[in-house]
């Protein structure tokens, strides 16, 4: 997770540079934003995604297992 903060950092410094030199209102200031914003939002659903559980992770490896089975109803 400390990866894509570092690279949100590292984007954003990227970001506010590029927008002093080409101007707040310039197409490369919001392009260099807009790829802050995507990075925040994948560091967003990485932090939502739950990890599996031993059980979860046993039935993705042995899926004929008893434990396993599904049941409808």
């Amino acid at each position: 997770m400390s990866n894509i903060n570092q690279q949100i950092e590292q984007e954003r410094e990227q970001a506010r540079n590029t927008c002093a030199i080409e101007g707040e209102t310039s197409p490369e200031c919001a392009a260099g934003w807009d790829v802050v914003e995507e990075l925040q939002a994948e560091a967003a659903h990485q932090r939502q995604v739950k990890p599996k559980t031993s059980l979860e992770r046993y039935c993705d490896d042995n899926p004929g297992a008893d434990e396993c089975r599904l049941y409808e109803e």
